[in-house]
């Protein structure tokens, strides 16, 4: 009996290899981009004890493993071409009325989660795609519309249980193992174990109303200029995301959309000055419930390969640096894919900020906005569109350094990053680094940007 048939009679999960009915879909990275990176096997665990049987199995037979949630990783790391550690069946979500106390297995999905919290009306800040996972958005710090009033994922974490790379589990929290609860508060997924289940503290949900705004392309500077301005004096209850944006074979948007804690009159008074430097062709401003409020703030993407990468800044960015992203975006090489390329500015501070810089492993406690730079690329493009489009936004990363500097988000994992382990953790990687040397001396859990 070889080595992948052993592990098949030891696990009460589902193991998958090569032609196996499945195999391909579960193995799969989300980014197309890494779509030539194919596992050995791919183990859908059914309980902790498959998961630490695997983690001993990989050990034992020098197999590399990766532990995949949702498979969304920017970078790839939610594959291997060992052995893929699938969580989706560890999906169980409790919530407890009484304590407002909610607890979800590794693996667990964002449609999941909102769907066991609508019944409570009670919340806590999440992703807005269906199938991210809870582990990479937790673990990478998670910043949701709410963060500015609520904080992050990781802000509303109060206890983790997680399997190291012996095969032990630990439960963690801010009274028991706080160095490692500490570590997975924005010190990145697959650094220290594999976590297994998470506990959030939740809230009753408030009103809300959202916000959906886009311009055409002339308006960029004057409404860029505004809405930074705009955003540096908002409330913590109003958050949005800035984008100026360019599809294959069309014109450049501008787009604001939001999601205020508050009624329209508000958000719209709120957005009073965008709306007088220049008319938007649609304009959205309505109440909804908190739950209509994340239908409505919904991603879809199409998909495909792409590439990220970030900056965060403490102020507005100067008409310079405003001149330089757009005329990037002039410039863009095009591609296949309809997702185009863009920049969008994050809105973050507010209650994010209010958390002192050593309090979590999560380093950008005083950012105003995280500058996010995409591009995209379809599978049946040219070999030469993947490197026209790489070029271009590297082009664009190192001309926006001039305005922003080298601080980067984690869970926008940038492969082609230098210097990622300052620019992901800045002041907390020190601490950071004695964790993982403390928890997995082996380096058990690596991969290419692994602490």
């Amino acid at each position: 009996m070889d080595a992948w048939s052993r592990l098949r009679c030891v696990v009460d999960g589902r193991l998958r290899l090569p032609g196996d009915a499945g195999f391909t879909e579960a193995g799969r990275a989300f980014n197309e981009r890494y779509r030539h990176v194919r596992p050995a096997g791919v183990l859908t665990a059914a309980s902790v004890a498959d998961v630490a049987t695997a983690i001993g199995w990989a050990r034992e037979h020098g197999i590399p493993l990766v532990a995949r949630g949702g498979g969304h990783s920017y970078a790839g790391s939610s594959v291997t071409t060992g052995l893929v550690l699938d969580l989706c069946g560890l999906d169980t979500v409790r919530v407890d009325p009484s304590t407002a106390l909610v607890t979800v297995g590794g693996g667990t999905r964002m449609k999941a989660i909102y769907a066991a919290l609508r019944p409570h009306n009670l919340a806590f800040p999440l992703g807005n795609s269906d199938d991210v996972a809870i582990g990479g958005l937790v673990l990478g710090g998670g910043v949701a519309a709410v963060s500015r009033a609520f904080g992050l994922t990781c802000d509303s974490l109060v206890r983790t249980d997680i399997v190291l790379a012996d095969g032990t589990t630990l439960r963690c929290s801010e009274t028991e193992n706080t160095d490692l609860f500490w570590a997975c508060r924005g010190g990145g997924g697959g650094n220290f174990g594999v976590n297994t289940s998470f506990t959030f503290q939740a809230r009753p949900v408030p009103d809300t109303s959202t916000c959906l705004l886009l311009w055409h392309w002339a308006s960029a500077p004057a409404v860029l200029a505004t809405m930074q301005e705009v955003m540096r004096h908002a409330p913590e209850a109003f958050s949005a995301r800035i984008g100026v944006s360019r599809a294959p074979g069309e014109d450049g948007v501008v787009s604001v959309i939001g999601q205020h804690l508050g009624p329209a009159e508000q958000l719209r008074d709120l957005l009073g000055p965008a709306l007088a430097v220049a008319t938007p062709y649609r304009l959205d401003i309505a109440d909804r419930t908190y739950w209509e409020a994340a239908d409505f703030l919904h991603h879809t993407t199409a998909g495909g390969s792409f590439a990220v990468r970030t900056r965060c800044v403490r102020e507005p960015l100067p008409e310079a640096g405003v001149a330089t992203m757009l005329a990037a975006l002039d410039k863009w090489p095009g591609g296949g894919n309809p997702d185009g390329a863009g920049v969008a500015l994050f809105t973050w501070g507010g209650a994010i900020n209010r958390v002192p810089v050593a309090d979590t492993a999560f380093p950008h406690r005083d950012v105003l906005f995280l500058v996010s730079m995409d591009t995209s690329w379809s599978t049946d493009d040219p070999v030469e569109v993947m490197g026209d489009n790489l070029e271009w936004l590297t082009g664009l990363h190192q001309d926006m350094g001039e305005f922003a500097p080298d601080a980067a988000y984690v869970n926008f994992s940038d492969p082609d990053l230098a210097g990622w382990r300052s620019a992901y953790y800045g002041p907390n990687l020190a601490r950071l680094t004695e964790v993982k040397r403390r928890y997995d001396p082996d380096r058990v859990f690596r991969f290419a940007q692994a602490i």
